[in-house]
């Protein structure tokens, strides 16, 4: 049964997944908030297209098989809002936003190497595994699929800045750590006894993680958001017991929009959980963002957040409360932008219901089985899932590479 499970080819775990969508490494910032937000992906892949031959320059990320053509195309990395809502977060952006835009996107590529990795269609699935628990967080796969010159024009003259990846006539998919765990809950039975096993006697309980008080600046912790973006888990959110109380997830930060920034830049991570929560901020948020901006001197990126910026008033996160908020900056009369949200997030009042996930926080107990927390991770799509105790005290995290390892050892044991 082994055997069956290590010849295993990550093309089959390819089969039916999308192509991918892609951006040239020559976009700017602006390029990349406008199509992620006219895409249906969270995430876009980034591209560098070297070639001696014509290359369609009209659409960005997609190169034209042309004749004696020559060169490289290779996806070197992947930006999603939570990149663009760190980036306008630094210092040096905070004052001028709309300069900070014009950059390239590699201006949001994080700087650590082998995080996307290029792989053959006939590369095992051991192979993968191994790629993956040695740094890479996506795997780059062809589709098993070839344009003729005839259809390959056909399928340019429909591109636009979101379409599918089209590099000398082939397609891409991206193969991750959720794509093998799925795989190993289709196979569960042939790991027995260990899926009933407890993430405590398998010792897969990491007590390496990031925690912020509820209480303190949102902006104080920036460098750890965007490092939790780049290691696929998040930021623990507890009180001054260290009572685990939430987090600040960039899976859910990346179905936000750029104003988000402002939110990160003024208010505390309480308030920051609740602005990033039910879809849409509440109002008395939005307007106790727009206060302090102005108040502190940041009428740029005060122009930039209104402009940007839709908000209901029917939002159904107005129940929230504040804990750190003032009446004064709180009931400030600055009016609240009633611009409609463009592309996805102009689909309703609050953020689209298919990408949207709530800020609450997936959690499990030590004594939690295995496959059982598979399950959550999976059916939340997150990578990870905190550990607590009965009194919400905080254990640690279980990640998929930390699962991924086990199988991994298993599989060998097996053979």
């Amino acid at each position: 049964m082994a055997v069956s499970l290590l010849a295993r080819e990550v093309s089959d775990l390819c089969l039916g997944k999308p192509a991918l969508k892609s951006l040239s490494l020559t976009a700017t910032v602006t390029e990349v908030v406008f199509a992620l937000k006219n895409s249906d992906e969270n995430f876009l892949s980034v591209w560098s297209c070297e070639h001696t031959g014509k290359t369609n320059k009209e659409h960005r990320g997609n190169c034209e098989e042309d004749g004696g053509d020559t060169g490289e195309c290779k996806c070197v990395g992947k930006v999603s809002m939570v990149d663009v809502i760190c980036y306008l977060c630094k210092d040096e952006n905070l004052l001028s936003p709309s300069d900070a835009l014009k950059a390239p996107v590699s201006a949001l590529l994080p700087e650590i190497p082998g995080m996307v990795v290029h792989v053959e269609p006939t590369s095992s699935l051991l192979d993968a595994i191994d790629l993956i628990l040695q740094g890479a967080k996506n795997l780059v796969v062809p589709i098993k699929t070839r344009y003729s010159s005839s259809s390959r024009r056909k399928q340019h003259q429909k591109l636009s800045i979101n379409s599918p990846t089209i590099h000398n006539g082939q397609e891409f998919c991206w193969l991750t750590q959720e794509d093998i765990i799925r795989f190993f809950l289709g196979s569960i039975g042939l790991f027995a006894p260990l899926p009933a096993l407890s993430i405590d006697t398998l010792g897969i309980i990491s007590t390496e993680f990031v925690t912020i008080d509820y209480h303190s600046p949102a902006i104080s912790e920036l460098e750890a958001i965007s490092g939790s973006l780049a290691d696929e888990n998040s930021v623990a959110v507890i009180d001054s017991d260290a009572i685990f109380i939430g987090e600040l997830s960039p899976f859910t930060l990346a179905c936000c929009d750029e104003s988000v920034a402002a939110a990160i830049t003024t208010l505390s991570s309480g308030d920051l959980m609740a602005y990033i929560d039910c879809g849409g901020p509440p109002e008395y948020l939005v307007k106790l963002v727009m206060a302090r901006l102005k108040g502190r001197g940041l009428e740029a990126m005060l122009q930039e957040f209104t402009d940007s910026s839709c908000y209901s008033s029917t939002s159904s996160c107005h129940s929230h409360s504040s804990s750190s908020s003032s009446d004064e900056e709180s009931g400030s009369s600055t009016p609240v932008s009633a611009l409609q949200r463009p592309g996805k997030y102009s689909r309703s009042t609050s953020y689209s219901a298919r990408m949207v996930r709530r800020a609450e926080a997936i959690v499990c107990h030590p004594k939690s089985s295995l496959v059982a927390v598979m399950f959550q991770a999976i059916a939340h799509r997150v990578n990870y899932v905190w550990v607590i105790e009965h009194d919400c005290s905080l254990v640690g995290i279980v990640r998929f590479c930390e699962m991924l390892k086990v199988f991994r050892e298993s599989l060998e044991d097996m053979a």
